[in-house]
């Protein structure tokens, strides 16, 4: 979660919403983003998104049943389906989002009877170091 973290600070630093993730393989960092959608003018380029990509290029398969996400933020829908997609075995994330989350909030996508995949969720990781990154940043735009 460190280095999720340090993502986020990295993303705050571009202007992008603090959220920082890492996919792990093994024990070892494969795969790593932080948020990009201004930067690339890509709606989708959220944290989540682009590490998954980015692992599943890496390690030369589209599903990562042997990795782990780290994220600073409880993801969206978008980002919760990816992890169904991509059949990710655990999630590890920081702050809850009441607001646009999709895991423990929201459409609670990995509770749905449609949902193919439930990663194992682990919520709350490094959360008031990744919650003060958001508010700072949103406190700053304000």
């Amino acid at each position: 979660m460190q280095r999720a973290l340090a993502l986020a600070e990295l993303s705050a630093a571009a202007g992008e919403v603090p959220v920082g993730a890492v996919v792990v393989h093994q024990g070892r960092i494969v795969a790593e983003a932080h948020n990009a959608p201004r930067d690339t003018c890509d709606p989708t380029a959220h944290a989540e998104i682009l590490a998954i990509r980015r692992a599943a290029e890496t390690l030369g398969q589209d599903r990562l049943t042997d990795c782990e996400l780290w994220v600073t933020l409880e993801p969206c829908a978008m980002c919760a389906g990816a992890i169904v997609h991509a059949r990710i075995a655990r999630l590890y994330y920081g702050a809850s989002d009441e607001k646009g989350g999709a895991v423990e909030h929201g459409g609670r996508i990995f509770d749905q009877p449609q949902c193919l995949h439930r990663p194992q969720v682990y919520p709350g990781i490094g959360e008031e170091r990744a919650a003060g990154l958001l508010r700072e940043f949103f406190r700053q735009r304000r």
